[in-house]
């Protein structure tokens, strides 16, 4: 689908800068378009007196100067990138288009994250079905950039991206028009004519503006793992804070206390899905696992009592599903005595269904089975 002559016209009437992957609705821009405009709003998040979301609106050419100056200013030495888009095709047979999937990298040195993305960024920035942010957990700050064409920023320090806004010209404006408030088109770089893309386009090949191609590149050059969509959450710089006092108080912890916390808890979910799918680790490599819930278990049970009923809400999903692995609940592993736990460790009771051959074995050594 391409845009008519006259819905070009109107198009121009909006002083605001779209990317070519999301168009307006003709009368949408007929009854706001005079709205549309960049600018930024921002509240306090739902359960937490010193955490902020920010939405802001820009024009697609500040995009790559406001990610740039993001993470130079903001995310410190190192960061890591979120990169959502649609894997799946939305089948005939399918009530519900596919969710996109969510791919995080490894941590690595702003500098060189940056010079990865340079050649990216247009392609990132105008594909309709294409998000990207970057984050550093630690430092409780993360910027993302949506398919719908948004800036969603997460800080514990408000002050310092209203700085960052304010120089790049972006004021702020209390009745913020965001694209889920108008009608609109999402369009991939493949539905253009070349002689329609911008200039820095216009050179790529058709597969080249294939976001399934270049996305794919991304996730393989930065080794990327997908994330669920249940487990995106954030915590704030004083949350980490927190939880890196609890750790440092015990001595099997302390080497863990400066890491990010979040990549703790998404370890515990990837130890979950090998237990679903079927865990090929020997007796060893599970308790392991059932360690590292220990240890999510002595911050919860550490930190002020508002953070620790967040990381159970975050961990409520997995936990469930581990849960559902276990048979044989009513006899169980052996606990460690350190560290002392208040609660009735579940994970330890009964043991996973789907065991390969080495877990297998060495329960049979241990005498968790009998003739």
């Amino acid at each position: 689908m391409f845009t008519t002559r006259k819905e070009r016209t109107r198009l121009r009437k909006t002083s605001f800068e779209f990317p070519i992957g999301l168009r307006p609705w003709a009368k949408e821009l007929r009854l706001r378009g005079p709205e549309i405009k960049a600018g930024y709003t921002f509240s306090q998040l739902d359960c937490s007196n010193d955490s902020y979301r920010f939405s802001a609106m820009a024009g697609a050419s500040r995009i790559a100067g406001l990610f740039s100056d993001f993470a130079r200013s903001c995310l410190g030495d190192e960061a890591f990138l979120i990169l959502e888009f649609y894997q799946e095709e939305w089948g005939k047979d399918q009530a519900e288009p596919p969710p996109p999937a969510i791919f995080y990298s490894p941590y690595l040195a702003v500098s060189e994250l940056l010079d990865i993305l340079q050649p990216f960024w247009p392609r990132l920035i105008h594909d309709g079905f294409v998000g990207f942010g970057l984050a550093n957990n630690r430092l409780g700050m993360e910027m993302f950039y949506s398919e719908e064409k948004t800036l969603t920023c997460f800080t514990g320090n408000h002050i310092r991206i209203m700085d960052l806004f304010a120089r790049h010209r972006l004021p702020h404006c209390k009745n913020l028009l965001l694209p889920t408030d108008f009608g609109h088109d999402h369009l991939s770089l493949q539905c253009h004519k070349p002689e329609r893309l911008p200039s820095e386009l216009a050179e790529l090949s058709h597969q080249q503006l294939d976001y399934t191609e270049f996305c794919g590149q991304l996730t393989e050059q930065l080794d990327m793992y997908s994330v669920e969509e249940s487990l995106s959450f954030f915590l704030s710089r004083k949350e980490q804070d927190q939880i890196e006092a609890q750790l440092s108080a015990h001595p099997d912890f302390a080497e863990l206390a400066e890491e990010d916390f979040g990549a703790l808890i998404l370890d515990w979910n990837d130890f979950v899905e090998e237990c679903e799918n079927r865990f090929e680790g020997g007796l060893w490599e599970y308790q392991q696992g059932l360690k590292l819930r220990d240890l999510i278990q002595y911050v919860i049970e550490g930190v002020t009592p508002a953070l620790g009923r967040k990381l159970e809400e975050i961990l409520a999903e997995p936990d469930q599903r581990f849960q559902q692995t276990l048979s044989d609940q009513r006899k169980r592993l052996d606990p460690p005595d350190n560290p002392p736990l208040k609660c009735e460790r579940f994970w330890y009771h009964g043991v996973i269904s789907n065991q390969g051959i080495p877990l297998r074995r060495d329960l049979i050594r241990h005498g968790w089975y009998h003739p």
